[in-house]
């Protein structure tokens, strides 16, 4: 696949929305050994909202779809996740810019900007146990596919598997950013809740974009 359409990038909230539900059960059971038990309830509530938010809606761009997915995250989603995955998709619309579709390059500059945008809100970097250990990865996989001239299809993959990796990487890893920080040693073992919903998010592009293909 040469570009995203709108129509894509809202079949991408409907698929994460529908995945998110399935997989509530195993985000909350994620977080409630390291944190409060409640990410896989709100990340389904979150989501489904932003996808009845933009299901039956127009949109001219792929960045005002992006923004209003993003604040509708950050009405539905309580604690430390609705601003944070709110925030993920506005810095996306941000990054996206104007365009009214979206080639590889242009994709991998909206997660670039989605993945900073994150670091940014929640004051975190690499190797702390969050969402941004799969984020920031897959950004920076997409972004060298991209470069290498990889189509959206093939730089997905990378990001996707990127994205995994870092997520994996930091199961033996202490948190020291969001709740799970205060569990200490406790949190080695264990995915964090955020990183696989991350995990998921870049999951259900790659497979819309795989049914769009």
């Amino acid at each position: 696949m040469s570009t995203l359409t709108t129509s894509e990038l809202i079949a991408w909230i409907s698929t994460a929305a529908d995945s998110l539900a399935e997989h509530a059960a195993e985000l909350t059971d994620l977080d409630a050994a390291i944190g409060d038990a409640d990410h896989g309830t709100n990340m389904k509530r979150g989501m489904r909202a932003a996808a009845d938010a933009v299901a039956d809606a127009e949109f001219e761009t792929p960045a005002a779809l992006a923004k209003k997915v993003g604040m509708s995250l950050v009405s539905a989603v309580g604690g430390a996740s609705g601003p944070l995955y709110g925030t993920f998709f506005l810095r996306f619309a941000q990054g996206a810019g104007d365009a009214a579709d979206l080639d590889a390059e242009a994709l991998a500059a909206a997660l670039d900007a989605a993945a900073a945008g994150v670091a940014q809100r929640g004051k975190a970097d690499i190797g702390e146990k969050t969402m941004l250990d799969a984020l920031r990865p897959a950004a920076d996989a997409a972004k060298e596919a991209a470069a290498e001239g990889a189509d959206i299809t093939a730089m997905l993959t990378a990001a996707v598997a990127a994205a995994r990796e870092g997520r994996d990487a930091v199961i033996d890893s202490v948190a020291t950013k969001g709740r799970a920080s205060y569990v200490g040693e406790r949190a080695k073992g264990h995915i964090d809740p955020g990183s696989q919903s991350a995990v998921l998010l870049l999951e259900a592009l790659q497979a819309a974009v795989g049914a769009a293909a």
